[in-house]
């Protein structure tokens, strides 16, 4: 039976891992079409998120049969009801992924290219990186390696609240006058994606230091 247990919990781990590389590839090719507003490259970082709804629903089918026949317990019920959660997480990444990717194409010619450089690209630097990181914590068992790519992740998660407070200060400041808001409203609302992309993947790096260490299960 162990053998077993272990071989359906490495499928989820890497399901996982496989998910999270497809929602980093989408944001990294997103971060290019930003630059040159290519919309060419929006479509395809959106193609790269296509049917992850339903990937992410035949994990959940597979953590609940897990829990059915193999009744794991302790740091084995942690890590299964971590990815549980970790799902859930995943779900809300695509979503912002895909909201980010439509509403900047709609909307790619609204910012001046000087802010676009100094605070959108960033953000979505920062963004990006946190995907990355989380990734390298996905299976990693040595205790102080993955309590130092988590810090790294938080580092990176914190810029992208700063970032976002910056690029909102300086787009309100650009405000020509009032017939401007419900422009720069909607854009701001497509740029908070980033940033709530990288809050979900903090809650997941979040999840997969529990595995780990255990302790309570906060929610981010």
């Amino acid at each position: 039976m162990l053998e077993n247990y272990t071989h359906e919990i490495d499928k989820i781990r890497k399901s996982i891992k496989h998910i999270l590389n497809s929602i980093l590839k989408a944001n990294e090719i997103f971060l290019i079409a930003v630059k040159k507003c290519d919309i060419q490259k929006f479509d395809e970082a959106k193609s790269y998120l296509k049917n992850i709804s339903s990937k992410i629903e035949s994990i959940d089918n597979e953590i609940i049969k897990i829990l059915a026949l193999y009744t794991p317990e302790a740091r084995d019920l942690r890590e299964v009801v971590a990815y549980f959660k970790i799902d859930n997480e995943l779900l809300r990444v695509v979503s912002n992924s895909r909201k980010l990717i439509k509403g900047f194409k709609d909307n790619c010619f609204v910012l001046d290219e000087s802010i676009v450089n100094e605070y959108v690209m960033p953000l979505q630097i920062s963004t990006v990186r946190t995907i990355e990181n989380s990734i390298k914590m996905i299976g990693l068992d040595n205790s102080d390696e993955l309590k130092d790519i988590y810090h790294a992740v938080m580092v990176e998660e914190d810029k992208t609240d700063e970032l976002y407070m910056l690029l909102e200060k300086k787009i309100f400041e650009s405000l020509k006058n009032i017939n401007d808001f419900a422009k720069i409203h909607n854009i701001l609302r497509v740029f908070r994606r980033s940033e709530k992309i990288a809050d979900r993947t903090m809650s997941i790096a979040n999840l997969l230091l529990y595995i780990q260490e255990g302790g309570t299960l906060k929610r981010i």
